[in-house]
């Protein structure tokens, strides 16, 4: 691995007053501390880490403080029904320029990932998500993101990159290598209706809030798909997270918030997440802290749920149904016997690059197999087949 050590300022041990039982995650976590060697990441799977950055903030300067502000919640909770490697390897400095912070992070991204370990970053500001990306720059594969966020944070692209607008610096990085972009949560009110028609256009995957809180399940499938998350804390509703000046008094709900982190917990594709824009300087008794320890706590027992069970096409372990749509189209879904989760294949055409192969089987939910049995294509399926067509 690179040497990813240099970047890292340790933890203050004060956050740790409160671990008086051993079976605290403060506790139990591998801590980089004050005079200690930096942690040995040979056995760990999981790493957390905050960034100290916020200078391309819209709004919302302090937000670099976040790191610890959560920790001090985090360490107090107790370990579930998992035995947790976790390393907490402390904060990304900030670089002399935000240039040089985005340069760390991209490098602990990359190191981390190619070793099989997730990290889970604490901003700082959203704009560390495009850092977060570029992580994935050398990994030789195309990737899809999922934002839980309450808008598209598309912005000019001609201007400098900044908290509202680094999806649009994304999509236009050379090379591309982003295949797919799913928001969770937007709300149509505080979304430009051109950005709206982009996202059609680019047949990226848009979900309104009430789309989501009316069945939250539907959000997993979404969120399976990921291989990076970026977690917008504005997307919870001010009353349950009021620690952001820009938090709406719609949003999700906090047990919302956490049942999504398990479902990116589950996962077994997710490589990298990163919780961004809490601001100490605006949260109320650290109720926001608070909430964003306990999202951690829920990703971490979602991690040690995991079921290993993508499917392979010929694997016994997975019920497979095939339907015609239309007379035209064909449909092979997938249901695991482990999970009862659902895939559902996309024919490739052979002329395309290999690249794009791995994005063939895709996350689904047994709503969309209820759809092509009564003859209607999910649009999910769609939007991949033009996709790759």
């Amino acid at each position: 691995m690179n040497d990813i050590s240099t970047f890292f300022s340790p933890v203050d041990e004060n956050l740790l007053n409160q671990c008086t039982n051993p079976l605290q995650l403060g506790n139990t976590f591998t801590i980089f501390k004050e005079g200690e060697d930096f942690p040995e990441l040979e056995n760990v799977h999981i790493v957390i880490f905050g960034v100290e950055e916020s200078r391309n903030s819209e709004n919302n300067k302090g937000c670099e403080y976040a790191a610890n502000a959560v920790r001090k919640h985090l360490y107090q909770l107790f370990t579930g029904e998992f035995n947790a490697k976790v390393a907490d390897i402390g904060n990304i400095k900030p670089g002399h320029s935000t240039e040089d912070t985005y340069f760390a992070l991209k490098t602990c991204i990359d190191a981390l990932v190619r070793k099989n370990i997730l990290p889970v970053i604490i901003g700082g500001s959203q704009d560390l998500t495009y850092a977060q990306f570029l992580g994935y720059k050398d990994l030789e594969q195309t990737i899809n993101i999922v934002s839980i966020d309450s808008t598209f944070d598309i912005g000019n692209p001609e201007e400098d990159i900044h908290s509202h607008s680094y999806l649009g610096k994304i999509i236009l990085h050379q090379p591309n290598y982003l295949f797919n972009y799913s928001n969770i949560g937007y709300q149509t009110y505080l979304v430009d209706p051109m950005s709206l028609k982009m996202m059609e256009r680019l047949f990226f995957d848009v979900y309104r809030l009430g789309q989501i809180r009316d069945k939250i399940e539907e959000s997993e499938p979404i969120i399976r798909q990921a291989d990076m998350i970026s977690f917008d804390i504005s997307s919870i509703k001010n009353s349950d997270a009021p620690a952001n000046p820009d938090a709406s008094p719609n949003g999700l709900y906090s047990e919302e918030a956490c049942q999504m982190m398990r479902y990116a917990g589950m996962s077994d594709k997710l490589s990298s997440i990163g919780l961004y824009e809490l601001n100490p300087e605006f949260d109320v008794n650290g109720k926001t802290a608070s909430l964003m320890a306990q999202m951690i706590w829920c990703l971490l027992d979602g991690f040690y749920s995991r079921k290993n069970d993508f499917p392979s096409r010929t694997n016994p372990d997975y019920l497979r149904f095939h339907v015609v749509l239309e007379d035209k189209y064909d449909i092979n879904f997938y249901k695991s016997k482990k999970s009862d989760r659902w895939w559902m294949e996309i024919p490739y055409p052979s002329h395309k690059e290999l690249k794009f192969e791995r994005h063939t089987l895709i996350p689904c939910s047994s709503k969309d197999y209820d759809l092509a049995m009564n003859n209607e294509i999910p649009d999910r399926w769609w939007q991949t087949y033009q996709k790759l067509s």
